[in-house]
Formats: C-alpha cells, structure tokens, sequence
C-alpha cells in the first residue's frame, strides 16, 4: 500500500502548554549522541495507550496483562479490569488514567491507559508527559473518529512515536485497507513528522488477545505487539548521578500511607529515609521525606527502596503535594516546567441545598463540606478549576464539558454530598474588545431520513454545515460548525430526534465572535405549588398539558419542576390533589385509570433539561429539579420585573 506524500505544514505553532511540556523533556539538556546512548534505560519502556471512545484500549490492556503473567492461570479476571471506579464500570468508558507495567523479555513495560473522550483531556495531556510513545488504537470498522483526532493531536505535539493498532479485526464490516489510509491522511491533516509518519502497523482482536505484523499471519498471541514496543518506542534516557527531578503529574490516594504522588523520575534516584526538597507553585519545602515508595507491577504497586531515572513511580509522605510540583535534592532545588492543559470551556454554579428536603438523604451539606471537596477535586484533576463568588454558598466550577461535569457531580452524589447546580454556561474571552466563545466541530452519523430534521435543529443553534456524506448504506455522515452553547442541553433532543440511532461527537475547534441568542429549551414547566405526594388523580389531570417527570407517589414541594409543559410558559400546578369521597356512585366508577409513564430524567438529562432559572437538586438518592426561587409570588414579580 502506498503512503501519501507528505504535505508542507502550515499550521500555526503549538501551544504554550505543548510547549511547557517539551520543554521538561528537553531540560536535561543532554545534546551529546553517545551520552544519551550510554544513559538509555533499555531495560524500560514507557508507552501510553490512545483511542477513541470504545475502541477496545482497556480490554487489550486485559489481554496484555493476562498474557504477562500478572494473573495466576486459575485467577477469574473481570471484564476491563483497569476500568475500577464504579461510574467507569457503568458507563463503558475509561474517565481516570490509570498505570500499569507488564514484563516481557526481561523489559519492563510502563503502561498508561488514557481516556478517550475530550471532555477527560486534562488526564490525557498529564499521561503524556510520562511517556516516550504511544500506541494508537483505530477501530477496524469505525476508523478514526472525532476523538482520536484529539488524542492523536495531543501526542504528535509531543513528537512522541507511534504505533498503529486497527483492533477489532474480526467484526464482519471491518475495512481494514481504507482505515489505514484514513489514518495516514489524519496524521498528514495533523502536521505529524516525516518519522511519526513511518509507524509499525499491527492488527489486533483484542477480546480473544491475537496481534498480527500481517493480516493472516500464523500468530496466536500478542507477542508482535508486545515486541512492536520495544523495537519501535525508544527506551527512556537518564542520569542517575544527576540531580534529582521528580515531577507530579497524577494525585492518587491510600488509606495506609495517605497522598500518593505519581510521576516519571526525570533524572537523578529517589530513595527512602533521604530528605529532598518539594519545589511548589508558590515556595520550596526543604527536608521532606518519603514514607513510601512503589514501582508499579500489574494492577498493584510494589514497595521499593531505590528508584532510577525514566521510571515511572508513586510516593508517599510529601504534604500538600499538587500537579505540576518537582520532587528535587535537598542542596539543588530545580523544579521541572509546570504542566499547563487547555483552560475550561464550561461552568456551573455549585449551590449548598437550601431545598426543603435539604438533610434528609446526605451526609454532607454545609458550604465548608462543598468547598473542600471541590479544592480537593482542583488538586487531584487540573481541568478543573474553583473560584469563589461574593455569596459564600455557591461557587463556580469550570471544566471541560457536561460530561466532566456530571461525572464530577456523580460521584460527590456518591459519597454522601448534597448540592443544587446550575444550567451550564460556556466561559468566553474578550480580546480586542470582542467576546469570544469557544466554537465546536460537531460531528454525525445518522440515518438518511433524519438528515432534513437535525440540520433544522442545529441551524436553529448557529451551526453551519460543513460537510456531508452519504456512505450508501442509509446512513449519513455530517459535520457542523457551531457554538459550544449551541450544544448544551441538544444531545437528548438528537437522541429523541434520531429514535436512538445517530452517533454524536464534539471537539473544541476554536474561539469565535459572540453568535448573539440562541434558543434553548422552547417548552415551559409544570411546577408543584404545594408540598406533599404526587396523586395519580392530579397527574390524569395533567396529561393533555405535558408530560410528567415524577412518578405517582414521589415527594414534592412548592417549586419543585414535576414535569413538561407543552406550550413555552411555566404554570404552576396541583399535583398533590386527592379525588374528593362522596356516597355518590358513578357507573364507571371501579373503572381503571391507565396513566402515561413518567419520563424519568437520569443526572445528565436533568442538566441538559434545565432552564436559566431552574437548578438541579442532587442527593445521594434522588435527582429533583426545581426553580431558583421556589415562591410562586416572587416568581411572578421577577418575570414582571424583566418584562
């Protein structure tokens, strides 16, 4: 197969955060060839793994650390064991990067599994820091999708080697030949160098753990992958005489030895009971020590007392350790360039629970509880950033996406916090007196007969299309241009407008001149005007006005939404109301009463469904929504007001 000619690169230089990181791997300053060649570490290999959502990274990891001997031969291993976290579990989807390290023919290989959706960017761009390749996993139907432009990006940028892996070579649609010279035009569209150009190519199933350096060959296992790794990503070059440099790019905790830092060892050793010194943002901490220190081995970490450069390492016993700190000798103090990831694009407004059922369910309610948990979150994860507001029981979180965010909420849900939050809102920018607001490249894969539907939709929104293709089997793949508001609270409307069958990804594109208004939700609410338990009496009685999204019998309160209403106002409704007992007998009295079901709205479809005005009330066992102002009085002044 021929490889394209390689096109001139016009791009426009990369970013100051590509840059930082360049810069720590070039700051040993070690221009000397035979110098490197005499401090590699051939006995290292330190790659990351990237893809797409659902390409297949965390079950070929499966297969590789089966094949390693990490697990005894009888051991029952789960389905993407390195996908640990609950949420990960039930989503289908890697949100936290994660090490491991296998042997294979005496080389220890350091692995990191990324995410693969944009919104988990900031782990993607801190696992790239500790390696010195990647592997590039495509899916053999699918080919490159949205999200393997952005981690491809993210890794050419750091003129790290890759290594192609099509997975999935057994599904019946695969397409094999036309991936491949999809990826080389994406590499090409992507400014990759001359050698990132030159990549192995292997083929793999993941699920039953088979690679191939030629489609058909005789392999049976994953040793060409395996091999491919050590032939093609360069082994790790440092001096263990040099002065020591350890640098945070991961927060991890333990219930033993508490914070855990995790990073690559830059250049010099680490050893227990030695002091060094903690170069933070702000100051230098001299004297500190080390209560523990691992090397990682499978899925566990294994105690060591030394560490030696190009190794990537956890450690315990650093106090107030963050991202982007330098673990370096007590006498030299030199700290590694910061990281610096791409700035939020979204926010919300995290309020304390001031609901009437406030308490009821959490364990955590108070603004001092909210306000360490979301510090805490900032340190462990630097996509997300806290600033305060002037009312000391809301504070504003940014991040990058919805499902970041929901991810985020989640999980605090899950530990027993209560919150109300906000409808989310894009951060702009001003530059030469302009607003900017961040712009998105939306791409669609739908069926023909939606196409008329969804290009209204969106159009609505400010997007403009950019291109659209007609595979010829009854789908069509479109590609839009719009604003990143535009986007927020659409993905369920698409679903509904789709019947479920359309795909939808989104990357952040640019910055772009404020796009004016743009309609969101054209329906108003039913909103409860009384406290007490939804009648299955009062919600027969609200069929022909909406559609209701509690069930019969759920607790309400004044101001909490109960349903949709199908015209633009809100209306303020009695859905606690009882059928009055009289001794008079209808004919049709012992009649059943057959009500529609609720649409009950999951966390993510709650935020995607609110209005301005509205909040979504989170506690450990229910998600409500519910006006800002719960009094239907001041409700009404306020609209006045505005009108």
């Amino acid at each position: 197969m021929g490889k394209p000619v390689r096109q001139k690169n016009t791009k426009a230089a990369h970013s100051s955060g590509y840059d930082s990181i360049r810069s720590v791997r070039k700051h040993l300053h070690i221009d000397d060839r035979i110098e490197r060649e005499k401090m590699k570490k051939d006995h290292l290999r330190n790659v990351a793994i990237i893809a797409h959502v659902d390409h297949g990274k965390t079950t070929l990891l499966n297969a590789m650390l089966k094949q390693t001997g990490i697990f005894r031969i009888n051991q029952a291993v789960e389905d993407r064991v390195m996908d640990s976290m609950a949420l990960e579990k039930e989503r289908g989807i890697t949100i936290a990067a994660k090490n491991t390290a296998v042997d294979y023919n005496g080389v220890k290989i350091n692995i990191v599994d990324t995410p693969g959706h944009a919104d988990f960017g900031g782990e993607v761009e801190r696992s790239l820091n500790m390696v010195d390749g990647a592997m590039l996993l495509v899916d053999a139907s699918e080919g490159p999708l949205p999200q393997t432009r952005f981690v491809l990006k993210k890794a050419l940028a750091l003129h790290l080697p890759i290594i192609l892996v099509i997975n999935k070579i057994d599904r019946p649609d695969a397409r094999i030949e036309e991936v491949i010279n999809e990826t080389y035009d994406l590499f090409i569209d992507l400014g990759a160098e001359e050698h990132q150009i030159e990549f192995p190519i292997l083929y793999t199933n993941s699920k039953i753990g088979v690679s191939h350096k030629k489609l058909g060959d005789d392999s049976t296992d994953l040793q060409p992958l395996l091999q491919a790794i050590i032939d093609s990503i360069p082994a790790p070059v440092g001096d263990d005489d040099a002065n020591t440099q350890f640098l945070v790019t991961n927060l991890d905790y333990d219930a033993y030895v508490g914070q855990i830092a995790v990073g690559r060892l830059q250049a010099g050793k680490l050893e227990m009971n030695k002091p060094y010194s903690l170069c933070a943002k702000e100051k230098i901490v001299s004297g500190v020590k080390l209560s523990a220190l691992y090397e990682f081995h499978g899925l566990s970490k294994k105690p060591i007392t030394v560490a030696e450069s190009g190794d990537i390492l956890s450690l315990a016993g650093v106090e107030n350790v963050t991202i982007g700190d330098t673990i370096s000798s007590l006498d030299h103090p030199q700290a590694l360039p910061r990281l610096i990831v791409d700035e939020p694009t979204v926010s919300m407004i995290f309020y304390v629970n001031d609901g009437p059922f406030a308490g009821q369910e959490g364990k955590y309610l108070t603004s001092r509880h909210l306000l360490e948990r979301l510090e805490k979150e900032s340190l462990r994860n630097v996509a997300v950033k806290i600033k305060k507001l002037d009312r000391t029981d809301a504070f504003e979180v940014c991040g990058r996406g919805e499902l970041q965010m929901a991810v985020l909420i989640e999980t605090m849900r899950r530990e027993g916090f209560e919150m109300a939050v906000s409808k989310p809102q894009v951060i702009t920018k001003k530059q030469d007196g302009k607003i900017l607001e961040p712009l998105e490249r939306l791409f669609l894969d739908i069926p023909e007969e939606f196409v008329g539907r969804i290009t209204e939709k969106l159009s609505i929104r400010k997007g403009r299309l950019e291109s659209l293709v007609n595979k010829g089997s009854g789908r069509v793949s479109m590609e839009f241009l719009i604003p990143s508001r535009g986007l927020i609270g659409f993905r369920s409307q698409f679903l509904t407008d789709t019947k479920g069958g359309g795909v939808m990804n989104s990357l952040l594109e640019d910055y772009a001149p404020w796009f004016g208004s743009i309609p969101q939700r054209k329906t108003g609410a039913l909103v409860a005007d009384r406290t007490g338990r939804v009648t299955g009496y009062a919600s027969f009685a609200m069929e022909d006005r909406g559609e209701m999204i509690v069930a019969v019998g759920t607790d309400v309160y004044a101001g909490m939404i109960v349903g949709e209403r199908n015209r633009t106002q809100d209306i303020n409704v009695n859905i606690v109301k009882e059928k009055k007992l009289t001794n008079m007998r209808a004919s049709t009295s012992d009649a059943t009463v057959i009500l529609r079901p609720p649409r009950i709205l999951s966390l993510d479809q709650a935020i995607e469904f609110i209005a301005e005005d509205e909040l979504v009330e989170v506690t450990p066992q229910s998600v409500r929504l519910r006006k800002m102002e719960l009094d239907a009085t001041r409700r009404q002044m306020k609209a006045r007001k505005e009108d």
